[in-house]
């Protein structure tokens, strides 16, 4: 059996694919987006969104935290 040297396929559509990549960042403060990958090619596009709450205590120190 031979050893395929060719490159990997590419996407068809990079710029469609950047597109997306961009959309899933857009409005993103805090959290993450993860491309995977399989054999040279994108394949799932995965966002992650993290709130961050504020939340007022109620012995008003505000770090949610009881007092020593």
């Amino acid at each position: 059996m031979g050893t395929d040297n060719q490159p990997p396929p590419r996407n068809p559509e990079p710029t469609a694919i950047a597109a997306k990549v961009l959309a899933a960042l857009r409005g993103l403060r805090f959290g993450s987006v993860e491309i995977t990958v399989h054999e040279g090619r994108v394949v799932q596009i995965e966002r992650k969104e993290k709130l961050r709450l504020s939340i007022p205590c109620p012995d008003g120190n505000g770090s949610g935290d009881p007092e020593p």
